[in-house]
């Protein structure tokens, strides 16, 4: 066994669109899978193809406020992409194992760090093999207007984005420093933006530090 914890201390999200997740089975009893894709998952919640993993993880968080274990994992249908060479379900394991048991309140997976500005500069929203992936091709990433909108403030010039992949675990006492209001308000903002026209979901990306650092002195 990978996981030596119980579920009232441990659950894996997974944002799936058609990824393989074959190896999740290594974490099936603490997992629940919300697919957006067209193929069928059994036992997966069933959700609109809107707002990138923000959106799932989002929607995760405002059903299960009240409910919410001593740590959640929120992940992508492939993870090890983003993590660092040679990363499987071991290593991960190992990662969510050591953050587990030296609680550790925030935990991003992804090997490396983003410095950006309110714009997401530098970033490579406008790199050629890229282009038609996605409707905010070409577009600057709004870090600053989402993070105004999110905390009713002036944003900081420049943002260090520790979970920049959507790759991430947070305790549950993080989670709950915002209310539930919040995140309701989150969602909404990504919801208005829902084939991420305007990169809302790639901007979220670069604020999930932020939004999970326990400031209470930042809340709306």
């Amino acid at each position: 066994m990978l996981l030596e914890f119980s579920k009232d201390q441990l659950q894996i999200v997974i944002a799936r669109y058609s990824e393989n997740i074959e190896w999740l089975k290594a974490f099936n009893r603490f997992a629940i899978v919300y697919n957006k894709g067209e193929t069928i998952v059994d036992g997966a919640v069933v959700l609109p193809n809107i707002g990138r993993e923000g959106h799932t993880y989002l929607t995760h968080i405002v059903r299960n406020y009240y409910d919410l274990p001593e740590y959640t994992v929120f992940l992508q249908g492939s993870p090890f992409f983003h993590m660092k060479e040679g990363a499987d379900c071991a290593k991960l394991a190992d990662i969510i194992n050591e953050s587990l048991t030296k609680k550790v309140p925030f935990k991003g997976f992804a090997w490396f760090r983003l410095r950006c500005d309110r714009l997401g500069r530098p970033h490579q929203m406008s790199d050629p093999a890229s282009k038609g992936k996605w409707s905010g091709w070409g577009k600057d990433i709004p870090v600053g207007e989402v993070y105004e909108k999110l905390f009713n403030r002036t944003p900081p010039e420049q943002f260090i984005a520790s979970a920049a992949t959507g790759l991430f675990m947070v305790r549950k006492d993080r989670i709950l420093t915002r209310s539930l209001e919040f995140y309701k308000t989150a969602l909404s903002i990504i919801e208005a933006d829902p084939c991420d026209e305007h990169n809302t979901g790639h901007a979220f990306e670069r604020l999930w530090q932020v939004i999970f650092n326990g400031s209470k002195a930042i809340n709306p």
